[in-house]
């Protein structure tokens, strides 16, 4: 009888220490899918916030279940804490801005030469003047060819009399709001010149260039300090001096429209 008592005695008082060891298992398990979880789309500041719930738990701070979510907000800021740019990271915002913002000046100002381009080829189609000028965009600017068959006659820097209205007329398309350089120019071929008045091809070339610009500027409209005049001589030919159909293209006049916005 004595050993029935002793024995249910013994059953009702039984050892509960191995609930402390269950719990600390139940503890790892819950750290270990906690980590499990944040490391399926890891970052680095994922990992550091994780890194400091798990340093604190295991030095004696707050438990896993205490400490503020380890999962960062959807928008990936960490609470209470603003992004640090550095210095260099601020230079180079400001490099990439002024290179978008000069993209964007340099695409605007491509469209409004376009817009004179349009302009101009307009009137020499209406002025049947196709095979007297021509038209090019380059990334010098708008380039206005005048052929060896107008403005003067050979050997002569002097604007002939009946292309007195043609060099009027172009100077009106020379009208901008607001206004760009124009640079003027006159090239020649190769063949030496032979007359007393001119000693080489470059001051003739350089001496159409003035004359013709002249005439151009005395449009009231325009004002002279947005023009210049250069003189080329032979040395920047379009075509071979070879034959004469490539001599009359580098006899010419030609007027560059330049860019607000360098290259």
């Amino acid at each position: 009888m004595s050993r029935r008592k002793k024995k249910k005695r013994d059953e009702e008082h039984m050892d509960e220490s191995w609930l402390v060891p269950y719990s600390d298992i139940l503890t790892l398990l819950l750290a270990l899918f906690v980590i499990l979880f944040a490391m399926s789309s890891v970052d680095a500041q994922k990992f550091n916030i994780l890194s400091k719930a798990f340093n604190e738990m295991f030095t004696g701070g707050t438990g896993v279940l205490n400490f503020e979510s380890a999962v960062p907000p959807s928008n990936g800021k960490v609470p209470g804490k603003k992004p640090i740019i550095t210095q260099s990271q601020q230079a180079d915002a400001e490099a990439a801005k002024k290179i978008q913002e000069k993209e964007e000046a340099m695409k605007k100002d491509q469209e409004e030469l376009y817009a004179i381009q349009t302009k101009v080829n307009n009137y020499i189609q209406n002025a049947n003047l196709t095979d007297k000028l021509q038209t090019s965009l380059t990334s010098e600017g708008l380039l206005v060819t005048i052929g060896d068959n107008v403005l003067f006659d050979s050997g002569s820097a002097e604007v002939r009399s009946q292309d007195i209205q043609l060099a009027r007329e172009i100077a009106a398309l020379l009208v901008m709001d607001p206004p760009r350089n124009v640079i003027i120019s006159g090239h020649t071929d190769n063949v030496p010149i032979r007359n007393s008045k001119y000693t080489s091809n470059w001051e003739l070339s350089v001496m159409r260039a003035v004359n013709f610009m002249s005439i151009v500027l005395q449009y009231n409209s325009l004002d002279p300090k947005w023009f210049s005049a250069k003189g080329f001589g032979e040395y920047q030919p379009i075509a071979g001096n070879d034959t004469p159909e490539g001599r009359a293209k580098n006899r010419r006049v030609e007027i560059l429209i330049t860019p607000r916005v360098e290259q």
